[in-house]
């Protein structure tokens, strides 16, 4: 696959203070890859760096050094700009204008035939799940959710190649989030480069293909996601989860030393082998409990994004 962004050892400074002057390293040498036709999650904590990233290869902030590329071109070439979209964290626009105007606007930036615009405007609202009825309507009167879903629109009004969206859940409530869920693994289908920026791991876990997490300015892990999560360095075996049954009784009826986890779903118990498994299956049979299910044991993206956080 082609590699559509590029960023070779990003770093970027800021002054602090005022009489006593503080430079704050907000990029420390950041390098990565990401290839075209995929979904890549940028993870990482508040001041991590991610809307920093995001900024400078779109133009927005200057990079203290460093270089990248996007789509094969160096991000200082301004006309590359109509081959991408982007969505910020807290889309603003002029309140005065209506979702329908803002788009008609954007798409005029762009060159687009006013047809063509006024087609794909209607088009991309019903996508992004904008009522008829909110079209027409002053955008000062719109919800923060339904900000971020004009924002998510006016994104993709250029038919980009690529698109950067920094945490393009915010504010939206579940019908919504799975519907821009939807979106955006829809574009991946239409061969596009989805880079997304999120807090929201759940989200990472259905979309992305491939992630990157930041710690402090830094690269801290990148690469496949379920590879990641099943890193041979992590731990290996199964999980059981059983239901119907009380923990004490449980570890009474195992009779051995395996470690469980209580959780809504039932108790989790924690196997290194297949013997084990069959052992603690048939265990909680015969003391009353219900086999919910057995799967590989593996970190999650939680354990993955905290370790080493604190």
């Amino acid at each position: 696959m082609d590699i559509v962004v590029e960023i070779d050892n990003l770093t970027k400074e800021y002054q602090t203070g005022f009489l006593r002057k503080k430079t704050v390293r907000a990029l420390d040498g950041l390098s990565l890859e990401v290839s075209s036709g995929q979904i890549f999650g940028f993870l990482g904590g508040n001041g991590a760096g991610k809307t920093t990233t995001i900024k400078i290869l779109l133009g927005l902030l200057f990079p203290t050094s460093g270089s990248a590329k996007i789509l094969g071109r160096n991000i200082t070439e301004v006309d590359m700009h109509r081959r991408i979209g982007y969505c910020p964290e807290n889309p603003y626009f002029y309140d005065y204008l209506t979702a329908r105007e803002l788009m008609l606007y954007f798409g005029e930036i762009f060159g687009i035939d006013k047809a063509l615009r006024t087609a794909r405007a209607e088009d991309l609202f019903a996508k992004v799940g904008l009522e008829p009825k909110a079209w027409d309507r002053q955008l000062r009167k719109f919800s923060k959710g339904m900000l971020q879903r004009v924002g998510l629109a006016q994104s993709l009004i250029n038919d980009p190649e690529i698109v950067f969206l920094d945490e393009p859940m915010s504010g939206l409530d579940p019908i919504g989030r799975r519907e821009i869920r939807e979106l955006i693994a829809d574009l991946r289908t239409q061969g596009k480069t989805v880079f997304m920026s999120t807090h929201i791991l759940s989200d990472i876990e259905a979309l992305c293909d491939e992630v990157a997490i930041l710690r402090r300015g830094k690269l801290a892990a990148v690469g496949n996601l379920q590879t990641l999560l099943t890193s041979e360095n992590e731990r290996q075996g199964f999980e059981v989860t059983v239901a119907n049954i009380d923990a004490s009784k449980l570890r009474s009826a195992i009779a051995n030393s395996l470690e469980i986890n209580e959780q809504a779903s039932g108790s989790i118990i924690t196997c290194s082998d297949e013997a084990e498994v069959e052992h603690v299956i048939s265990a909680a049979r015969t003391a009353g409990g219900t086999l919910v299910s057995v799967q590989a044991a593996r970190q999650s993206l939680e354990d993955l994004f905290t370790r080493d956080h604190y």
